[in-house]
């Protein structure tokens, strides 16, 4: 399967949620915002919606600072 994550290509074994695909890349799910193929994702379908082949992700982390 492949996906699209932030302009480059990645390839996928399995199927996977939002939620593990990000956690699989060492990313926190609590700290970022996803758009699927230009529509934000709720925070809270992240473990129910499944990144599908072809998919077009954007994925952008939230910087404190002050």
């Amino acid at each position: 399967m492949q996906v699209t994550v932030n302009g480059e290509d990645r390839a996928l074994e399995s199927a996977l949620t939002i939620e593990d695909f990000l956690r699989n890349l060492g990313v926190d799910p609590r700290k970022v915002a996803v758009e699927r193929n230009l529509e934000i994702v709720p925070k809270s379908t992240f473990g129910t919606v499944m990144v599908e082949d072809g998919d077009r992700l954007e994925i952008v982390h939230f910087i404190g600072g002050g």
